[in-house]
This record gives structure tokens, C-alpha cells and sequence, in this order.
């Protein structure tokens, strides 16, 4: 994969300084970038490494031009710039290519133009393929499951009955959508399990990544919006909805009924209580536990830093103490109030 500055330019929506035929064939660091790369500046803190880079150019701010010792791409976020930059030189291969023979395709499947299923997969009938759609090796697609158009599923994905995919979405490899949420009711100590009877809705240009599962609805749906971004190995329970925009890192658990806003911003390896609410604009940081809703926008924490093993064990201590401090000032106030 190559493209000249020139044209790459023109991708980027950027102003180019240099020889417009120079190949650009891929993406790399400051500092390690060679002739043949384009390189990016977006941390003040590696400013110093324009002087001396070897790239082929290089991807900067109006204000950092003047500091580049390569011909430049400008624009305003070159963090963006340098993900256009690896969209236009990515050789990432598709998930499987044509129709395999040993494919299985259900009745009454409907097949979009370009579709690609690659070996071992399984359509059961019912299933409505957009165009471009692309199955990786070894995904099962449940009865009557839409997906739309542009859409690419990893090997080993799972959708199950009745999922609605929207556009340009991308699984990752080992993810499950559509499973039973976690529903039982309790008989005398006898667990008596509760069909599922939802499905889930997912919006366009939607990624969920590897090893993530989203269970279907109860009753409802459990809801995903456009431009949600999924890391991999998040729990999504029956009934979560997930507002336009939001960004789940890896590891988060969601419980059921959980309602997320819209650009919201959810660290790893949070865990979040059922049946709240998250307002709009909301950021957690990783590790975090939130047992209550979220009205306001802004930033929210809660996990516990890394200290050193023998000032953890004195706070673990002092906090085993708190109940009883609690008591003795309750205490001391009863005697000052006394006197008083």
C-alpha cells in the first residue's frame, strides 16, 4: 500500500509543504519513522524529536510547522490526521473473501450484493445480509438476524435470533451478541429461569470488540446507538441502553436496565449498578463502582490507586478501624453536648 504526499494530503484535508510525489507507504513514530513514513505530533512532550526525525513527513499543528525539519501535513488535530493517515495505508485483510463451499446458508436467506462468508460459517433462514457484508470463518448468524450493509464480523462471532446489526459495524473475533440476559426467578431456592424475549438493536458504524458479550432484552431491547465503541471483554446485560457516541474501554461490566447517555466516556474495568441512569457528557474513570445514578456531566472516580504493599496495609487497617472511630466521636459529641 503507497500513496504520495500529495494525495494523502487531500484525504486529510491538509495543507501539504514539500514534493507532492513523495511515496508515503506507512504510519510510524517519531522517532523511528524512516523515508518511506509519515510520522504525527500530537504531545507537546515529543516536540523535541521533530528536529531530528527521518521521517518522510511529517503531521503537525500550523504552530509546530516551524519546527519540522521534513515536509509537513498541517492541520489542526493531527492525532486525527494520523488516524485518516492509517485508514488510507492499512493492509489489514478482510475477514474472508467470496463464498465459501463449506459455508452454510439457511432458507430463505437474503444475500446483499459483494457479500463475503468465509469457511465453517452458519446462516440459519431468515438471515438479511446488506451489501458488502463480510462473515469471518466460523460465525454463527441465528435465525432471522439482520445485518447492514458494510458490516464485518471476526471469526468465531455469535449473533443470535433476531439481532439487528446496522451499518459499517465491526465484531471483533469471539464476541456474542444476543445471549440470555441473566434472568431467574427463585422458588424455594430453586432457580427457575426466565426466557428472554427481547432482542438487541445496534446503530451504524458500531465496534465491539473481541470477547465482548451483550446479552438480548428481557422484555425489551437492549439498545446500542450509532458510534458507540465497544472494548473487548465488556459484560453488556439484558436491557443496558447505550447513547450516541460512548466509549466503553475493556473490562467493563454493565448490569442490567443501565442506561448510558450520550458521549459518555467509560474507563476499563468499570463496574456499574443496574437499573440507574447516566446523564449525558458523564466520564468515569477505570475501576471504578457506581451504585448510583449520574445527573450531571463531568468526571466521576472511585477506584483505589496502587501504593506501595506497606502503606496499603496501613490504610486497609485504619479503614477496618473506621466503625469504631465512628462510635467514639458519636460518643465524644454526646459528652460535649452534655455539658454544653
Amino acid at each position: 500500500m503507497t500513496i504520495t504526499l500529495q494525495e494523502l494530503a487531500r484525504q486529510l484535508g491538509a495543507q501539504f509543504n514539500g514534493d507532492p510525489n513523495v511515496v508515503i507507504r506507512r504510519v510510524n513514530t517519531l522517532d523511528k519513522a524512516g523515508p518511506d513514513d509519515v510520522a504525527f505530533l500530537s504531545d507537546k512532550h515529543y516536540r523535541h524529536l521533530l528536529a531530528n526525525t527521518k521521517a518522510a513527513a511529517v503531521i503537525v499543528t500550523a504552530a509546530d510547522q516551524a519546527l519540522c525539519a521534513v515536509p509537513s501535513l498541517v492541520m489542526d488535530n493531527p492525532y486525527l490526521g494520523f488516524a485518516l493517515a492509517a485508514q488510507a495505508l492499512d493492509i489489514t485483510p478482510q475477514p474472508a473473501a467470496d463464498i465459501h463451499p463449506t459455508a452454510v446458508i439457511g432458507d430463505n436467506v437474503t444475500l446483499g450484493k459483494g457479500v463475503a462468508i468465509g469457511a465453517n460459517a452458519v446462516l440459519e433462514s431468515g438471515v438479511t445480509l446488506g451489501d458488502n457484508v463480510v462473515i469471518g470463518a466460523g460465525c454463527f448468524i441465528g435465525k432471522q438476524a439482520s445485518l447492514g450493509a458494510g458490516t464485518r464480523l471476526w471469526a468465531n462471532v455469535v449473533i443470535y435470533h433476531q439481532v439487528v446489526l446496522g451499518d459499517d459495524c465491526l465484531v471483533q473475533a469471539g464476541a456474542v451478541i444476543g445471549g440470555d440476559g441473566f434472568g431467574y426467578a427463585n422458588n424455594k431456592g430453586e432457580w427457575i429461569k426466565i426466557p428472554q424475549l427481547g432482542t438487541v438493536l445496534i446503530g451504524n458504524r458500531v465496534e465491539i470488540g473481541a470477547g465482548t458479550t451483550i446479552d438480548r432484552g428481557a422484555l425489551s431491547d437492549t439498545v446500542i446507538a450509532d458510534n458507540v465503541i465497544i472494548d473487548n471483554l465488556c459484560q453488556i446485560a439484558h436491557n443496558v441502553k447505550i447513547g450516541y457516541g460512548s466509549a466503553i474501554a475493556g473490562g467493563t461490566i454493565m448490569a442490567g436496565s443501565l442506561t448510558v447517555g450520550k458521549y459518555c466516556i467509560i474507563g476499563g474495568g468499570t463496574v456499574i449498578n443496574g437499573h440507574i441512569e447516566l446523564c449525558d457528557g458523564v466520564t468515569i474513570t477505570g475501576m471504578s463502582m457506581v451504585m448510583r445514578g449520574i445527573s450531571e456531566p463531568g468526571v466521576y472516580s472511585s477506584g483505589v490507586p496502587l501504593q506501595p504493599n506497606k502503606q496499603w496495609r496501613k490504610t486497609a487497617a485504619r479503614v477496618m478501624r473506621i466503625d469504631d472511630l465512628h462510635k467514639r466521636v458519636k460518643t465524644l459529641e454526646k459528652k460535649s453536648n452534655n455539658k454544653n
